[in-house]
């Protein structure tokens, strides 16, 4: 649902699912995977959600993948490893490797912590991901009060990335943001999981390159524009859009689902002359 105040939009509220448990999946990684709920959500808290099973994802986070399975699989562990600054750690098999070897860590790492029934918090913003499941981004709290994609960064599993969002406590979204970025600092510090493989000499000219490369891609958007659904693109497809950058992809997905353009103009940081801008790249269920 759209929620709209005071002419913003503002994220649609959380819904607290306890006594949630993980359900094994081969394709799962560490920040998305399949959930047990005990019971069905009531028609009420959220049409087409009363169902005994779904995938989520986290917010503010991202573990290395734990597989390959297309070229995108293959683009983003690309990333991934000149984040963590391991691109260039042996050949480029060598390198896959590793980072797909903490993929698995890290997805062992989250069924170590999620044993015991835990707790969901999710509004139901449309996470993407395996057309099969549709995934839903998600805080999830431990049996024992932790914050998954917190523990995660903590270990050095995943990397503070990813779409934000007020947490469950109120705490605003860019607090939130901060907050990972200073784990992930004390996780490189003290050479925690990817970290210590990190060559600190090659990190700023492995992170530029990545840089270039998203550039060139932003380039080629603007020559040859690609379309996506508004209510179903991820961040970095809607980053890619000439106009939007990681603020406003933030803001795009937390006032989800919109019906019409229009609906956009709610949104901070978009008016008219924007909305002109990124209209072309974007489809709307209505229109």
């Amino acid at each position: 649902m759209l929620c709209v105040f005071g002419g913003v939009v503002q994220a649609a509220p959380l819904v607290k699912i306890e006594n949630c448990t993980l359900v094994p999946t081969e394709w799962a990684d560490g920040d998305s995977f399949r959930i047990h709920i005990p019971e069905k959500l009531a028609d009420g808290d959220k049409k087409g959600w009363n169902a005994r099973e779904i995938t989520v994802r986290l917010y503010g986070a991202d573990c290395v993948e734990s597989a390959i399975r297309n070229a995108t699989d293959g683009r983003r562990v690309r990333a991934q490893r000149r984040y963590f600054g391991i691109s260039k750690k042996g050949s480029s098999r060598e390198s896959i490797e590793l980072a797909l070897s903490y993929g698995k860590k890290a997805t062992e790492q989250t069924r170590q912590l999620l044993a015991n029934p835990f707790t969901v918090y999710t509004s139901f913003a449309d996470g993407r991901g395996d057309p099969k499941f549709k995934r839903v981004y998600a805080f999830v709290v431990t049996a024992d009060g932790k914050d998954l994609a917190a523990e995660l960064v903590r270990l050095g599993l995943a990397r503070a990335f990813g779409v934000e969002r007020m947490t469950p406590e109120g705490q605003p979204a860019k607090d939130y943001a901060a907050y990972l970025d200073d784990l992930e600092l004390q996780a490189a510090k003290r050479g925690a999981g990817v970290w210590q493989h990190t060559d600190w000499q090659r990190l700023p000219d492995e992170r530029q390159a990545q840089r270039e490369e998203e550039r060139e891609d932003r380039i080629g958007m603007g020559k040859d524009p690609q379309v996506v659904a508004v209510n179903k693109a991820a961040k970095d497809e809607l980053m890619a859009i000439p106009g939007i950058g990681e603020v406003t992809a933030n803001r795009i997905i937390a006032g989800r689902p919109y019906r019409r353009s229009t609906d956009l103009l709610k949104v901070p940081g978009i008016g008219k002359k924007t909305l002109e801008k990124i209209q072309p790249f974007l489809t709307f269920p209505v229109e």
